[in-house]
């Protein structure tokens, strides 16, 4: 597989071996975040922030200290490793943040350098190794315009290695691969990579001669990936079937494959990229999408369920709603377009428990006239399968309306257990609150006990940060653009909330003064890092960081105007009307502007002239103006803009997708 990295790459490999701890247990000190919403029963939370408490966070001393350019959109959640030596660098609290453009980069997680650590390219475009870009309707392309890697990787840091799946195309053919990588270095391990295949018998669609095939063009690789007793699981979303698969994480031998649907169709595991789950037992929690049912009737197809499997990937038991059928196509309300959280031991007549919730509402309304969705709370020992009748779940919570395209989050404070949850409305609603519910003897409030004063458009997937059962904060990111639009170009915002009380707003990046706070571009379902004074937010042009604020500033703060651009009525050949964005000095000292560049995979097309010269004095700014001039029809090119200059981190960027629309 084509891979190049920066000088210190295939040095030596890190000798230091930490120890894998669960990062939400007391007592033990922070230990990293080595998956995606922090632990594998995917809580979300880090109890171990002793910084960042709600009186240090407000925007008098809070905000964005400074950002990294990256190479392509930030859909997998960074991942943190404290004290990692690098080879001729020294040691480092280390960032690793993989790229739609199938990049992976170890970044210092403090800013103590604006270089990269070090950063692996899988693709070789010279060799017809590129990532895969969206043509027209393509129904790969869920992630637009270009797809790469886009779940969150998992870190085993007892051998110090990152495993992460690459989708790439190669003269024409797509392949996807797990990679080992040793995160010192990011060299490979264990034989990799290894390209990733699969079969089940099955009659379903899309058979040939009795099997279902795994298809690595249209199965896409969404969910985050769990690490669990040496084995790395990986869950997929197709056109035709979902699957979930295992490898072995020593020797990447591949231990189990399964189909959801292998005598139907659809019950993809994609779950708004949110991982697979598991219990302190080692058993397997996901959900599936709409899709072919029948296992209440001796069958094997699993749409619109929540499993529970062994670590051989066998059904243990399943729970499967009542408006089953009501779910599938053309309604489109996938139970699977949120992930599951499991519970901590309860007290009451349940002690192991599972939260689920997905689409839902109109027409497959369990409410009345009210087209809410379901929040279910499952007993993991008698997950209740399924009955037409009524569902045999410990209970059933009306929640948004629309459905969750997202994971909740869970906390329990001094007094208190709290679950927090982010939903949407429809595509032409005005958005949902994030509500914070209680959980008391193993039930959950029938209403939320408090709720945020803003809404969200689209949701989000919440961290939480906290000392113990103190000095709680819940964190989540909005997006502005409806979930439909490809790509947005509407700035993130990052939220912090008091996480007792979640109508207390600590600080929004959209109320700072002068844009100072102004992260990139938001993308979907991106869930925030929060390590040791750090909140590290990954948007579609760069890596952005928000701690608390240096006093006084010492460097100064630029800010960009519009961080991203859609070109899209355009004629080939044709240049563009241009676009414009404004580079901003807010002080203090002078921004010394070393260059201004066009950088990326189809940056000859597009061109940008500046005002800026090589000094912006504070409280003064300059203009960029560009231009797209298409060679190709329906195809997204892409590109970012990089602004390298004098202040903290790697500097500002601008995205830039265009498309042709016609000759």
């Amino acid at each position: 597989m084509p891979m190049k990295s920066l000088p210190g790459t295939l040095l030596a490999c890190l000798v230091t071996v930490l120890t894998l701890l669960p990062p939400a247990l007391h007592g033990q000190g922070f230990t990293g975040v080595f998956t995606q919403h922090n632990d594998t029963a995917r809580t979300g939370q880090n109890l171990h922030e002793t910084v960042l408490t709600p009186k240090e966070v407000s925007s008098s001393t809070f905000g964005k200290v400074f950002s990294y350019p990256v190479d392509g959109q930030l859909y997998a959640q960074p991942l943190y490793v404290p004290k990692v030596s690098i080879p001729n660098q020294g040691v480092h609290n280390v960032l690793y943040v993989a790229t739609e453009n199938d990049s992976l980069y170890a970044f210092d997680a403090d800013g103590l350098t604006p270089n990269i650590l070090w950063h692996l390219s899988f693709i070789d475009p010279a060799n017809g190794v590129t990532t895969i870009n969206c043509i027209g309707n393509d129904t790969s392309c869920n992630v637009y315009p270009i797809t790469g890697i886009t779940s969150t990787p998992v870190i085993d840091p007892a051998t110090s290695t990152i495993y992460l799946v690459v989708r790439t195309l190669e003269n024409g053919s797509a392949v996807q691969r797990l990679q080992a990588l040793d995160i010192a270095t990011g060299a490979e391990k264990l034989g990799g990579p290894v390209v990733i295949a699969a079969s089940v018998s099955g009659t379903g669609t899309g058979t040939t001669h009795g099997k279902i095939i795994f298809d690595p063009h249209h199965d896409m690789q969404r969910a985050a990936l769990l690490l669990l007793n040496g084995v790395v699981y990986i869950g997929w979303a197709g056109v035709q079937h979902g699957w979930v698969m295992a490898y072995n994480a020593r020797t990447l031998a591949q231990v189990a494959a399964f189909c959801t649907t292998p005598n139907g169709g659809l019950g993809g595991v994609w779950q708004a990229d949110n991982g697979l789950a598991a219990d302190s037992l080692g058993n397997i929690y996901f959900a599936t999408g709409d899709g072919t049912f029948d296992a209440n009737t001796g069958g094997t197809d699993y749409g619109d369920t929540v499993l529970k499997m062994d670590a051989d990937l066998n059904v243990l038991d399943y729970f499967t709603p009542m408006d089953q059928a009501c779910r599938l196509i053309p309604n489109d309300l996938d139970l699977g377009s949120g992930g599951p959280l499991v519970l901590p031991t309860q007290a009451g007549t349940y002690a192991d428990e599972v939260i689920q919730s997905g689409k839902g509402g109109y027409p497959c309304d369990l409410f009345g006239s009210t087209y809410a969705v379901p929040i279910y709370l499952l007993n993991r020992d008698d997950m209740g399968k399924y009955n037409p009748s009524g569902d045999e779940d410990i209970e059933t919570i009306q929640g948004t309306i629309h459905g969750y395209w997202s994971g909740p989050a869970y906390w329990e404070s001094a007094k208190v257990q709290y679950v927090y949850y982010s939903g949407k409305t429809n595509e032409t609603g005005s958005g949902d609150y994030l509500k914070q519910y209680s959980i008391t003897d193993g039930v959950v409030s029938a209403a939320p006990v408090e709720l945020t004063k803003n809404l969200f458009l689209v949701g989000s997937t919440p961290s939480i940060s906290a000392d113990g059962t103190g000095n709680g904060i819940v964190w989540a990111v909005e997006r502005k653009d409806p979930i439909s639009t490809r790509p947005g170009t509407q700035p993130a915002v990052l939220y912090a909330y008091n996480a007792t009380d979640v109508s207390d707003t600590l600080y929004s990046s959209a109320n700072a003064a002068q844009l100072r706070d102004q992260p990139g571009c938001a993308n979907k379902f991106v869930t925030p890092t929060v390590a040791q004074g750090k909140v590290y937010v990954g948007t579609q042009n760069e890596l952005d960081v928000y701690g608390v604020l240096p006093n006084p500033l010492t460097t100064p703060v630029p800010t960009v105007s519009a961080p991203c651009f859609a070109i899209t009525v355009q004629t080939v050949g044709v240049a563009s009307a241009p676009v414009t964005t404004v580079l901003n000095n807010l002080g203090p000292g002078n921004l010394n502007v070393s260059s201004i560049a066009v950088t990326g995979a189809n940056a000859s097309e597009f061109a940008q002239t500046n005002t800026c010269g090589s000094s912006l004095a504070a409280g003064s700014s300059c203009t960029l103006r560009i231009t797209f001039t298409a060679t190709l029809l329906t195809v997204p090119q892409v590109a970012t803009i990089v602004i390298s200059d004098n202040a903290t981190g790697g500097g500002q960027t601008v995205a830039l997708v265009g498309v042709a629309t016609k000759e």
